[in-house]
């Protein structure tokens, strides 16, 4: 059930035309429970620079780790999501998102598809903003 995942995870990111490379490693951890970390690079430079999830499929599936860290080309920071327990202040503590202005969000704890499609509409608009 995990390799199913891990593959979902695979083909989510070779089929997207704005990702230029990625780097992915995959650690299962039983059937049901695994370890996702990689590196997803751009077209224009801007990298997902490291994305962890610690996820384990037993209904309901719960996400017990993650990171998402979303950087323009020269390393300044577009986003971040994680579920690091500090900023106890935002109501949905510990799920967040780190904003490029340096504030911090509420956020429900995303799905590293939902940060892709994220990134697309980010990389979309800078495109047509280009033009």
């Amino acid at each position: 059930m995990i390799e199913q995942y891990f593959q979902s995870i695979l083909d989510l990111i070779a089929a997207l035309p704005f990702v230029a490379s990625s780097n992915v490693n995959l650690e299962k951890r039983g059937d049901l429970a695994g370890f996702i970390r990689g590196e997803v690079e751009f077209h224009d430079g801007s990298t997902l620079l490291f994305f962890r999830e610690l996820i384990d499929l037993r209904p309901p599936l719960k996400k017990l780790m993650y990171a998402y860290h979303y950087q323009k080309k020269d390393g300044t920071l577009i986003f971040r999501y994680d579920d690091t327990v500090h900023h106890k202040h935002v109501s949905t503590f510990p799920h967040h998102k780190h904003l490029e202005d340096g504030n911090i969000a509420s956020s429900d704890a995303p799905s590293l598809e939902q940060i892709l499609r994220e990134i697309e509409k980010s990389l979309l608009q800078n495109y047509k903003d280009d033009i």
